[in-house]
């Protein structure tokens, strides 16, 4: 079965076929009339942002979304682009030159890294370093993350529910609809990657999983991330206090029906 075949099973309309597994081609870039990335934040070395790597986190300020489980409320307002530091980009970089041959790559997080313009430069520089690139996206924007994908070693995209039921988790009506497409793009490009969904049961129900099980398997994703709910002193008040793991026996029923399954 062919991806374009298995895309259009799964209800998501798969890219134009080109001549390469990878359904677009990056715009030429006037790198020099873009800001430099707003960076909200560093970790320099997770081994759990992108498994079986050890890799440096860089943070990206900005995401439009209000998710009632956001776990980095504090990267959700965007700086204005004169209120940036223009240096700590290169001053980032110079602590990932000092890592070379330490780290395997580097994971653009956030926030929302794609709603970054200086985000494919940014991957750029971190690739003349030697290092892989690995990105975590909800996939607000889809023609963004088309421009970044070929500077992608493995992706990490959320799928938070039914793509009709976005609204109920981020409080954007149809915000589910570019998510649709940016899944068509991250499974028609032949990237290494993973489909993550943050179980919380008042947000998510039983019926919408399977459902999203099923979609996710017909569309031919390789791999399903089921992240249990994590308080932080913003949500708790709403949605309780603690950890919330999803039930064992649902997720022998969702791995029954869907992609590889992992919890975490």
């Amino acid at each position: 079965m062919s991806d374009s075949t298995s895309l259009s099973q799964a209800g998501l309309t798969p890219p134009p076929p080109t001549e390469s597994k990878i359904a677009f081609r990056p715009a030429p870039v006037e790198h020099r009339l873009i800001q430099p990335l707003d960076v909200g934040g560093f970790t320099s070395l997770s081994t759990t942002d992108w498994p079986g790597q050890l890799a440096a986190v860089v943070f990206v300020q900005g995401c439009p979304w209000r998710c009632h489980y956001c776990h980095n409320p504090s990267l959700q307002v965007r700086e204005s682009g004169c209120g940036r530091d223009a240096h700590t980009w290169d001053r980032l970089l110079g602590t990932l030159k000092q890592r070379q041959g330490l780290l395997d790559g580097v994971v653009f997080s956030g926030g929302e890294p794609t709603l970054d313009a200086a985000l494919e430069r940014a991957m750029h520089d971190v690739r003349a370093l030697g290092f892989q690139v690995g990105l975590h996206t909800a996939g607000l924007y889809p023609q963004r993350l088309a421009t970044v994908l070929p500077w992608v070693d493995w992706v990490a995209l959320d799928i938070k529910t039914e793509f009709e039921n976005y609204k109920a988790i981020t409080s954007v009506p149809r915000s589910g609809e570019p998510v649709r497409e940016s899944l068509a793009l991250v499974l028609a490009s032949g990237k290494a990657h993973e489909l993550r969904t943050t179980w919380h049961p008042d947000l998510i129900s039983d019926a919408a999983l399977m459902r999203m099980a099923r979609m996710l398997k017909a569309a031919g994703a390789q791999h399903w991330v089921l992240q249990g709910y994590r308080a932080t002193p913003v949500t708790e008040a709403t949605l309780g206090s603690g950890e919330r793991t999803p039930p064992d026996a649902l997720v022998a029923r969702l791995s029954h029906i869907g992609p590889e399954l992992s919890v975490r």
